[in-house]
């Protein structure tokens, strides 16, 4: 039967540790005693021990003693005094010094049952507290980006694998799955890590903007550039430029970006000079620019000169037991962020996040996770902590009845007809389609595109 625990005895009486040994190894914890403090510390470099019980007073070193020294090697260690009456002050001060608790000699062994209990219990949830901690600082380069689903290792694997090249990255996937994080940690783990990283999101500028934004500008090349502005490839020089959300640059723009990166060098809006250049750049969309080719949208040859590494970011949904561990790891940021002690979250309330699709992929469940922080009535995130469309996701999950046929679904099918009758019955509106299905705006746009519906009358025209 496994053992409840290590436990070390330190007591300079033997009859003391007989008696401790008989009792504590009935209730099946693992136990080595030693006479003193000296032979203690010998046996503390050999092995680690879940708890130490130590006598107050003993020929040579103190208790006290072996408490300062183990502490100040393991703040977290378990330490349990033991005392005669006489010496109750002296615990007490152990235990300001970080002593979990005292018992008084003679020992009663219901009271040193119970205080052991307790004592483990507070063993069991800082190594807890470890694990969950080891975790978030082994994902410190990818911020966000925990997971254990073969999906993302396999996105964490190709990262190692290609940080240290200077070979251009395209990072596909939705809004919301963490591009920017990824091209981040790509720069992180590169020679260029010194260097900037500079990000910028291609639909958020003007057309007639985007050229002075990434090559910069001449005084009086236009209106208003009353001054010379340098752009940011020339900001990011010997670093990464990440141009988020490229399917959405012009088709003029893209051309002049094919230019830059084929001949190494820009010239600014207005100028006459070629400035040479040495940065890299990884690229990221939520769109599909081989279908963004066959309509005329995209280049093809800047495709396959951003598509030399291509990095496909799975949706939440399609890695479903992440959703745990990421709720957990968002608990203990923003728990710690607002100064809240939290405890967990209850099963329900995983139930309930697990079930729902996440339209809005990690980004989503962060913010989630942090408003329910703010509003949870307790120690843990309850169902009724969550937003309405999560928990009413939950309550539809669970009513559907789905057959399965023998030979399988076809999910793509499946998820073309679902969105073809929300539309239907959104009398093709987007914006009215996409709360059918817990989906975005923007979501239910790729979904569209990815899957060429269009409305009935407009393909027959």
């Amino acid at each position: 039967m496994k053992s409840n625990g290590s436990i070390l005895i330190v007591d300079d009486e033997k009859g003391q540790r007989d008696i401790l040994n008989l009792i504590l190894k009935k209730e099946n914890y693992d136990i080595v005693d030693v006479p003193g403090v000296r032979e203690a510390l010998e046996q503390l470099e050999k092995r680690e021990f879940d708890l130490i019980m130590t006598d107050l007073k003993m020929q040579g070193q103190s208790g006290l003693d072996l408490l300062e020294k183990v502490l100040s090697d393991d703040p977290q260690q378990c330490i349990i005094m033991m005392t005669a009456h006489g010496s109750v002050d002296s615990a007490v001060e152990a235990m300001r010094k970080g002593a979990f608790d005292y018992l008084e000699k003679p020992l009663e062994r219901d009271n040193l049952v119970l205080t052991l209990l307790r004592a483990f219990e507070r063993i069991n949830l800082v190594r807890e507290n470890r694990v969950l901690q080891k975790r978030i600082e082994s994902i410190a380069t990818i911020p966000n980006m925990q997971g254990e689903h073969p999906k993302m290792k396999e996105v964490f694997r190709i990262i190692a694998k290609i940080a240290p090249s200077n070979s251009t990255v395209l990072i596909v996937g939705e809004s919301g799955t963490g591009k920017e994080l990824i091209a981040r940690a790509i720069h992180d783990g590169s020679p260029r890590r010194d260097k900037p990283f500079i990000a910028i999101n291609c639909a958020a500028i003007p057309d007639t903007l985007i050229e002075s934004e990434l090559f910069g500008h001449e005084k009086g090349s236009f209106t208003g550039a009353n001054a010379r502005e340098i752009g940011i490839f020339e900001a990011a020089d010997g670093g990464t430029v990440f141009l988020d959300e490229i399917g959405e640059m012009n088709v003029a723009m893209q051309a002049k970006l094919l230019r830059a990166i084929q001949e190494k060098e820009i010239r600014r809006v207005g100028g006459k000079v070629n400035i040479g250049l040495d940065v890299r750049l990884v690229s990221a969309t939520n769109k599909e620019l081989e279908q963004e080719i066959k309509k005329g949208t995209f280049r093809e040859d800047l495709f396959y000169r951003l598509n030399v590494i291509r990095v496909n970011l799975p949706p939440l949904r399609e890695r479903g037991s992440d959703i745990k561990t990421l709720a957990e790891f968002f608990l203990i940021k923003y728990s710690k962020a607002a100064g809240i002690a939290m405890d967990g979250i209850s099963k329900q309330t995983l139930k309930l996040l697990m079930n729902y699709r996440w339209p809005g992929n990690v980004r989503q469940l962060e913010s989630v996770i942090e408003r329910s922080i703010l509003m949870a009535e307790s120690n843990y995130i309850e169902p009724e902590d969550l937003p309405s469309e999560i928990t009413a996701s939950g309550t539809l999950a669970g009513g559907i009845n789905i057959d399965l046929p023998a030979d399988g679904i076809d999910f793509e099918s499946l998820e073309k007809g679902l969105i073809v009758k929300a539309m239907e019955r959104a009398e093709w509106v987007i914006g009215k389609a996409a709360p059918l299905l817990g989906m975005s705006y923007k979501t239910m746009q790729y979904r569209l595109d990815k899957f060429e519906i269009e409305k009935p009358d407009k393909r027959a025209k």
